[in-house]
């Protein structure tokens, strides 16, 4: 997999629209945040929460950082434990106190949302994409 996260672009449509390369111009410890969650991978699959596409956004409100996340299904069984890997490991970078997840349901999570580095791990592992 790629070292280097895939982001959501930001704005109105930004989770409607497949995962773009990593803008530039974010700042140096927003590009942290994202690089952390990519070091979180999906229990049930071989990818990382990031190619995935299941973080659709996050925001640093002093020393918290907001995740927008989704799940792949409604009832996820394995949602609980993504939640509290991202917890505990957001938790784990300097200048972070808090961690606030807001789990969002529009737009429905889709495959469309993977980056080619999920979707050539998922190939990897005889899973259609």
């Amino acid at each position: 997999m790629s070292p280097h996260p895939t982001l959501p672009q930001r704005g109105r449509d930004d989770v409607a629209a497949p995962i773009p390369t990593l803008p530039r111009e974010r700042g140096r410890e927003e590009q942290r945040i994202w690089r952390a969650l990519a070091e979180i991978n999906d229990p049930e699959m071989p990818i990382n929460l990031v190619d995935l596409g299941v973080v659709y956004g996050i925001a640093l409100e002093d020393r918290t950082v907001r995740v927008r996340l989704t799940f792949t299904a409604m009832g996820c069984p394995a949602s609980d434990m993504i939640i509290g890997d991202i917890r505990e490991r957001l938790l784990a970078e300097p200048g972070v106190d808090a961690v606030a997840i807001d789990i969002v349901w529009d737009p429905p999570w889709s495959s469309a949302r993977m980056t080619a580095e999920g979707r050539e791990a998922l190939r990897a592992w005889g899973l259609s994409v």
